[in-house]
């Protein structure tokens, strides 16, 4: 071995060293620190000064948690961290041995994100479906029977803690749902006040998700977001179909510059973790629209069963989509103003990358009422929305998407579920038109 080869050696074996020494300082720098020694009953007070978010601020729209209360009913109570009332129920014994059990409450959202330490989940006293069957044997279940149900004991935590009706209907309500899943797993704590015995401790942060509804992008997409933002078990996507929040899509500059209490970025930050997720831009500067004219991306829907609740009934939610499209693309083919490229979104035929470059790359979003335009979330900020509504799906999903996102939204309601071509052509053509085109 020659001395540059033994240098080589020497420089990377300190490299490593550094590195290793550098993680476990993070590491104990980064844990929460905890609790106080002393056992003490629930009370409420400021969350922990180190509640920040742990993801560097590579994305445009990113802005960093308020630590400090925020004003109920404000935006950053409905999509930040409005979670700043913290209540414990269990603390460490006084050597620092057991477990702990403590929630962060958010006034607004009327709900917590809760976190226990030393707990032990046991898979025999949770039942629920197993998933998987055949479409045919679950036909008319209900939702009911989907759901999870957590027989006591399904979560024992190290201590002495009890969780009785006055919590949960404080901090834990039932609100709008009809199975409150998380408030079922907390009902189920029994304490072990002489300690757990368990085969193997995961002693990493491990984050508890179940769901309360079928499977789609819009149920899946909210999923995400409870994760990733955090929020809580009533998020603001599932409250805003109640109540009226008052908000409106801003670009975090103009936030950081002058703070407004009735705007937000964190659904466009959102929607930029999504697309740096599958490794697409999110500086928009560096998203380059097709030089070719505008991009408008017709969001298709198939025909199918996806719930059984339907009982076997295929529900159209536009019945003559292929006349529209077919009609879109004959009129974008003989417009002359501009050159429109009408793209045929056939999502459920496409990887979740395509479908999010598709939207990326879109001037406007067209689609018929369903989860396929949840995807708006990751458009562009001059990106504009055009839902076509079903009498019998006239919701406000993604109309409050587009206010929160700050996205221009147009909606053409239907009587039926039939759309007359040449008012959905008419509705476009002054969209394109407003758009220079």
């Amino acid at each position: 071995m020659n001395r540059t080869q033994k240098t080589f050696i020497t420089r990377s074996l300190l490299l490593l060293f550094l590195i290793n020494c550098l993680s476990f300082s993070l590491h104990f720098l980064l844990s929460p620190s905890p609790p106080e020694s002393h056992p003490s009953p629930p009370e409420t007070h400021p969350p922990p000064s180190e509640n920040v978010k742990p993801w560097p601020p590579h994305l445009p729209s990113f802005l960093p948690w308020n630590t400090t209360p925020t004003r109920p009913g404000s935006c950053e109570a409905y999509f930040g961290n409005g979670f700043t009332r913290r209540v414990d129920l269990l603390r460490p014994r006084s050597d620092g041995s057991g477990g702990f059990f403590r929630c962060y409450y958010s006034e607004t959202l009327a709900s917590s994100i809760c976190e226990m330490g030393r707990v032990r989940l046991d898979p025999a006293r949770i039942r629920m479906s197993e998933g998987g069957e055949e479409l045919g044997s679950v036909m008319g279940r209900s939702e009911e029977e989907e759901l999870p149900v957590f027989e006591e004991g399904a979560l024992t935590i190290d201590g002495r803690v009890v969780v009785g009706g006055e919590f949960l209907e404080r901090y834990l309500r039932r609100g709008a749902v009809q199975g409150h899943t998380m408030r079922a797993l907390v009902e189920s704590v029994r304490a072990a006040e002489d300690g757990i015995d368990c085969g193997q401790w995961i002693e990493e942060p491990t984050l508890f998700v179940t769901r309360f509804e079928y499977a789609n992008l819009f149920h899946t997409i909210t999923d995400w977001h409870v994760i990733l933002s955090p929020l809580g078990y009533e998020t603001a996507l599932f409250k805003g179909l109640s109540e009226i929040i008052q908000c409106e899509g801003a670009p975090a500059k103009e936030l950081l510059e002058k703070p407004n209490d009735q705007k937000t970025a964190r659904l466009t930050e959102f929607g930029e973790m999504l697309r740096a997720a599958f490794d697409l831009p999110v500086d928009e500067r560096q998203i380059l629209k097709p030089v070719s004219g505008h991009n408008a991306l017709f969001i298709r829907r198939e025909d199918y069963l996806a719930h059984p609740r339907h009982n076997g009934k295929v529900e159209s939610r536009l019945s003559n989509e292929q006349e529209v499209y077919d009609a879109l693309k004959n009129w974008a083919a003989h417009y002359s103003k501009c050159k429109v490229n009408l793209v045929n979104g056939l999502f459920a035929h496409m990887k979740m990358k395509e479908q999010l470059r598709a939207i990326q790359d879109a001037s406007v979003i067209i689609g018929a009422h369903g989860a396929g335009l949840t995807h708006i979330i990751s458009a562009t900020s001059n990106t504009v929305v055009l839902e076509i509504i079903s009498s019998q799906y006239r919701r406000p999903h993604f109309a409050l998407i587009s206010q929160w996102r700050g996205l221009k939204y147009h909606a053409i309601n239907l009587a039926g579920s039939y759309a007359e071509p040449s008012k959905v052509i008419h509705e476009l053509s002054n969209i394109m038109r407003n758009l220079g085109c």
